[in-house]
């Protein structure tokens, strides 16, 4: 078994308990306010981005498929499924691709559920994200995550360029619908349609990487005026 395939079990292990955990403990509730509060923040933050025809494809694949509040359960339980064969189908691109955007998820999911449980019953706004983001004391993970970002992205930009990548999609549709695992296959065909025509997709993934960074280190500055932008 390849290191990646290993890593991608371990990472839908782990975020599955986190998930049953956060359902359990009544706490799933507002980790999703929280994931759609941040997806809205996001999108106020990147407008430039959002509003080009060029990067919207890739920031409603980042929203959607990787950071927002949609429920994961039934693609990563047929990522599970596949996932022995994983090596034999998917060029080795792909799958550092996938266990790179398994890995983001995991990651967010925890940052996301440490966030929800200072927020409590706190309404969500740009006051009360920011000082529960300051209370948590994890720059080093939140540094992480936005690089783990800009790996994605570059990995996601390789795969695109995979020759015969796009007819192996359009091809293992069918089969992937029998097997009973077409939302992984969604999955994969989104992260596809949405970098294919992004061009260099450093004019794409820079500008959020860096303004996330600036973002970041100013929520953990307590001399730093608020960053977050107003959020409907």
């Amino acid at each position: 078994m390849s290191d990646n395939i290993s890593l991608i079990i371990q990472h839908l292990s782990q975020v599955a308990t986190l998930h049953n955990l956060a359902q359990s403990s009544g706490m799933l509730i507002k980790i999703r306010e929280l994931q759609a509060w941040q997806c809205k923040r996001l999108l106020a933050s990147h407008k430039n981005l959002w509003t080009q025809k060029r990067f919207n494809p890739a920031m409603q694949f980042f929203i959607q498929e990787l950071y927002g509040p949609k429920d994961f359960t039934q693609r990563d339980q047929d990522i599970a499924k596949v996932v022995p064969k994983m090596a034999k189908l998917l060029p080795e691109k792909a799958l550092v691709s996938l266990e790179s955007a398994l890995h983001l998820n995991r990651l967010s999911f925890e940052l996301d559920f440490d966030l929800a449980k200072v927020l409590e019953s706190n309404p969500i706004n740009r006051e009360t994200y920011a000082a529960a983001y300051w209370q948590c004391q994890n720059q080093q993970q939140r540094e992480q995550q936005i690089n783990f970002i800009e790996a994605l992205g570059e990995d996601l930009a390789d795969v695109v360029k995979i020759k015969g990548i796009s007819t192996l999609l359009m091809l293992s549709r069918k089969p992937a619908k029998l097997a009973g695992v077409i939302s992984l296959h969604e999955f994969l065909e989104s992260g596809y349609n949405a970098f294919k025509k992004l061009g260099q997709v450093e004019d794409f993934i820079l500008p959020i990487v860096q303004l996330e960074k600036q973002i970041m280190k100013a929520l953990f500055d307590p001399n730093s005026p608020n960053p977050l932008p107003e959020v409907d």
